[in-house]
């Protein structure tokens, strides 16, 4: 039997390399010829050719990323998480052989690889893929976030150097240097909605649902178009992606005569889905929005005699809802309309609410930086710019990626802010929100007006961290522990760290005795009977005569120097922090602390724990001057999280500077990743008595 597979995970590192490595050890044991191509960061490797497709009996899937399946038509598929890869190969390769075949159908949504127009066999349990709606969500948001930034960025620029406060808003001079940038950013906040549509549609469909997901996007976008007053805004466009993109699938599987078939993807599809999608929206999806839109208005018309609390609470919960969608747009005309009957305390409550989404959720990343994931933190910050002038929009990227926990922080905290100005009897006399209008003078009861804001952010990062915990349980790490502290007067390059082979200022490698693990080193200055060290060489001496030379392990990125047969630590922070001040005695970490921080952001993406009581934290930061790579054993094993819930044993730090950070960083997991596979090499690991017998078991990385 002949059998190809294809290994991808999101970051493609190490579990990309380690399910191939486990597929092709299963299938030489059982007897099956396999070929594994690899979808990893430094690009696909062992690539499927025609003649691999043509002549195999099946095709094994292992991937948490979209693959293309529509190269093996008419073969049997089987698609399961990565970790099914890593953990069941033997399985795999039994169920491959009587899995579903893959057909014309299924090929026509696997331009993108999703596969949602045939089932295909799965693992079951963890190893099951991503559904399609959630692949599809976050291509969206992934291309929809530099369009928020860019834009409100640029608006919020605008407005702080070139805008004033007037009774019309917060307004631009008219031909000035500053209202070009600002209507630049008004472009960047008009691309952002059908951006986030169109790659919603292409996750699902490929190209042909590109074009009919943009333009269902902008329809979704431009109330005028459904006599509306706003537009749906982002929901509306998760709604028009998710509809393009169906569409697209159920229209490719409509059987054509041959002549037909070249001009379908980029002439008849696009049309007929566009045209479909956007009058259906216009007369059909429409038409409701414009009626909540007209009926809210008239709702809140007939609140204006009632208790001012709960006025502000249910404006606070209109404002946070949407984000510049018909609920939203609804309250904050109401509140705008107000103003010129001389009632700014409606105003006063929708503009504390207003900044609270983005300031919230961008005191969320900095309260629980651990739940959020790099360019998340960073759309936090900027998210925190953009509400400090008013731009709800920027939480839009955080609500479209968990929808079900953001949105109802952001009406609870949009809430208790409107309710405390309203309380307050805060008012605003110009239709626009956040702490700029205070700051510009337009505020009246500034005092209140702050603290309701600040009230409401409160609430609303609090929220949604907790509903974040809340379902992503287990995900949440021990409080970092305290540095090793370095010696007085002993410099990092030369701080002593027990069981470490030498290496001098100058880099020469001396071999050094094993040395029980308990034991504090000793500067050599203070060595004599009972204390004995090794001294350490001038720099460029040449190892003692007679030595054993050392093995190059990892293009000498490891060292004996770091190597360490016994790890103190039992918990994961502590066992990075040790790691950490072990690589630094080799002089190439500046900064072990952000070092630290480093190698946790990584863990906050997904654990390092690979499974097979092994472990590979990694981290790419110009903490280090140079790549450097630690091992340590662990006696009794660290909780990792790994996939197949064993504890690290097996420890391997990885550190490279950003502007090296590209291939050879990869290079070096994707090594590790794959010898680690080996059950005898982790044995021989394991069994070595002393840091030069582990050097020359870790010199057959190759």
């Amino acid at each position: 039997m002949k059998l190809l597979a294809v290994t991808a995970c999101p970051t493609g590192i190490a579990h990309t390399y380690m399910a191939a490595e486990k597929l092709a050890q299963a299938a030489d044991a059982l007897g099956v010829d396999i070929k594994v191509e690899t979808q990893g960061s430094i690009g696909a490797e062992n690539v499927l050719s025609d003649n691999d497709v043509r002549y195999a009996d099946g095709v094994i899937i292992a991937a948490d990323k979209d693959v293309d399946r529509s190269r093996f038509v008419g073969k049997r598929v089987l698609a399961v998480g990565v970790a099914e890869g890593i953990r069941h190969p033997e399985r795999l390769i039994e169920q491959v052989q009587s899995a579903p075949v893959h057909g014309a159908a299924g090929a026509a949504d696997g331009g993108s690889g999703s596969g949602a127009a045939e089932p295909v066999g799965t693992g079951g349990g963890a190893g099951r893929e991503r559904s399609v709606a959630y692949k599809a969500l976050m291509n969206g948001v992934s291309y929809m976030i530099p369009f928020v930034v860019v834009g409100g960025l640029l608006i919020a620029i605008s407005l702080a150097l070139g805008g004033h406060a007037t009774p019309e808003g917060y307004a631009i001079p008219e031909g000035s240097f500053w209202e070009s940038v600002f209507k630049i950013g008004e472009i960047g906040f008009q691309l952002m909605v059908p951006i986030l549509s169109g790659y919603i549609a292409y996750a699902i469909a490929d190209r042909p649902a590109l074009v009919p997901g943009m333009i269902g996007g902008w329809i979704a976008n431009t109330g005028a178009l459904y006599d509306s007053e706003a537009g749906a805004g982002f929901i509306g466009a998760i709604v028009t992606g998710f509809l393009a993109g169906y569409l697209v699938l159920w229209i490719k599987k409509v059987k054509v005569p041959k002549f037909a078939q070249p001009i379908m993807p980029i002439i008849v599809i696009p049309i007929v889905a566009t045209s479909a999608l956007g009058l259906f929206f216009i007369y059909v999806i429409g038409k409701p929005i414009a009626w909540v839109f007209e009926h809210l208005t008239g709702w809140l018309s007939g609140m204006t005699g009632t208790s001012a609390i709960l006025l502000g609470a249910i404006l606070g919960l209109m404002i946070a809802f949407d984000m510049g969608g018909p609920v939203n747009k609804t309250a904050f005309l109401f509140g705008a309309g107000l103003i010129a009957t001389g009632n700014q305390t409606v105003m006063g409550m929708c503009a504390a609410a207003i900044p609270v989404m983005p300031l919230g959720q961008g005191l969320a990343t900095l309260i629980r930086r651990k739940l959020y994931s790099e360019q998340e933190r960073e759309t936090g910050m900027a998210a925190l710019f953009m509400g400090f002038f008013g731009i709800s929009e920027g939480a839009i990227p955080f609500a479209a990626a968990r929808p079900a926990q953001v949105i109802p922080a952001n009406m609870l905290g949009g809430a208790v802010a409107g309710a405390l100005a309203g309380l307050a009897g805060v008012k605003d006399a110009v239709p626009h929100g956040g702490p700029i209008v205070a700051v510009l003078g337009a505020v009246g009861g500034v005092p209140m007006f702050f603290l309701a804001i600040a009230a409401g952010t409160v609430v609303t990062a609090i929220t949604t961290n907790a509903l974040i915990s809340i379902k992503e349980r287990g995900a949440g790490r021990a409080p970092a522990m305290s540095p090793v502290p370095v010696p007085a007067g002993v410099p990092v390059a030369a701080m002593a760290e027990p069981v470490l082979a030498g290496m001098g200022a100058g880099g020469a490698r001396t071999p050094a005795p094993a040395v029980p693990a308990a034991p504090v080193a000793v500067p050599a200055a203070e060595a004599g009977p009972g204390n004995e060290t090794e001294a350490e060489p001038e720099a460029g001496a040449e190892p003692e005569a007679g030595a054993e030379p050392e093995a190059e392990v990892l293009s000498g990125y490891l060292t004996g120097q770091t190597v360490k047969v016994r790890l103190d630590a039992h918990e994961k922070d502590a066992a990075i922090r040790e790691m950490a001040a072990m690589l630094a005695t080799t002089g190439r970490v500046a900064d072990p602390e952000e070092l630290v921080r480093a190698a946790f952001a990584r863990e906050e993406q997904g654990t390092t724990g690979l499974g097979e009581e092994i472990a590979i934290p990694h981290a790419k930061t110009d903490a280090v001057t140079a790549p450097v790579v630690g091992f340590a054993r662990s006696t009794e094993g660290v909780e990792w999280g790994s996939l197949d819930g064993t504890k690290a044993r097996l420890i391997f730090m990885i550190t490279v500077p950003e502007a090296a950070a590209g291939d050879e960083h990869l290079r070096i997991l994707a090594m590790l990743s794959r010898k680690l596979m080996d059950a005898d090499f982790r044995e021989r690991l394991m069994d070595a008595p002393d840091e030069p017998a582990v050097m020359r078991v870790l010199a057959e990385i190759q």
